[in-house]
């Protein structure tokens, strides 16, 4: 059964998915192609965008999500995940699941009948990315000659970026001090997806080498759920590579600014940069529906 669990999952098709998601968007999509389909929404982690995002968007293309805490769930009283997973592929047409570990949602869709959709986990934030790359190429009007840079610590969602950004043709860089770099192995199937389509991947702790010939500069908060207890010294490893507009007047004329959400202003980005004109969060934080939509039309529809 067909999951998108990482971006390695859609690689021959992040094209197809990205066209259909601005065709959904623009309406010209059959009206309820889901309709009578279920998908289950299982969240260990909490969530704003995701939970919504997704929840919206099975109600408009006429299908209906049922949402599932770990409490709601035997499996967060130690059911086994393949139990939960063959169950659940009795009642519903699809399951997202929000995970902590990423092996979960890979034994989740090991044994599922029904495809598994990852809504993030330690390793990837597939959805996520599928919504940053809708937004560039809405603001930019394509992704030739287009180069984006994460700032900060090299986690989940700058490891899909790694791996998408050269499937589109984008080059892309990491300004991350020693220590925060993105995971190794994702790093090497993303250096191998930018051998293949000419692209260039950095990863620098220089500012000026990663923000040279950047349209794109992208933040993420410092501290992620699960990280606590590293907040301090976080904090100082990673302040010289905050987002602000210093390190905005690096990047290229006209570059915009893109953050996932949430944001902790006066961290990881200033207020200056997150709520001004380069900023385009609520554009992305919107394409969170719409490529959501995709997603689920791709992978549920008959």
């Amino acid at each position: 059964m067909d999951s998108l669990l990482s971006i390695c999952d859609i690689k021959e098709d992040v094209l197809n998915i990205i066209d259909l998601a601005c065709d959904i968007k623009a309406d010209k999509k059959e009206e309820k192609p889901l309709e009578g389909k279920t998908l289950a929404m299982i969240f260990q982690k909490s969530s704003t965008r995701t939970r919504v995002s997704f929840d919206v968007g099975m109600y408009q293309l006429g299908g209906r999500a049922i949402f599932l805490s770990s409490n709601d769930l035997q499996m967060g009283r130690g059911e086994p995940i393949s139990d939960t997973a063959r169950v659940l592929s009795r009642f519903v047409d699809g399951i997202m699941i929000r995970a902590i570990e990423h092996d979960d949602v890979i034994e989740l869709a090991k044994y599922s009948d029904v495809p598994v959709i990852s809504g993030l986990t330690n390793l990837e934030h597939p959805c996520q990315v599928l919504a940053d790359v809708l937004t560039i190429k809405e603001h930019f009007g394509s992704f030739e000659n287009k180069k984006i840079c994460f700032a900060g610590d090299g986690n989940n969602v700058c490891n899909s970026l790694l791996l998408i950004a050269p499937l589109l043709g984008m080059d892309m860089s990491v300004a991350c001090p020693k220590g925060y770099e993105p995971n190794e192995d994702i790093l090497k199937i993303a250096q191998e997806y930018a051998k293949e389509n000419n692209t260039e991947i950095v990863i620098s702790d220089n500012l000026n080498v990663a923000l040279d010939n950047v349209d794109v500069v992208y933040t993420d908060v410092w501290v992620s759920m699960g990280d606590e207890a590293e907040k301090a010294q976080r904090e100082i490893d990673l302040a010289p590579f905050q987002v602000n507009q210093e390190l905005m007047n690096l990047a290229n004329d006209g570059a915009i600014f893109m953050h996932c959400l949430p944001a902790v202003r006066g961290q990881e980005v200033s207020a200056e940069v997150i709520d001004g004109p380069q900023s385009v969060i609520y554009d992305q934080a919107e394409n969170r529906l719409h490529a959501q939509k995709a997603v689920l039309y791709y992978y549920l529809k008959d």
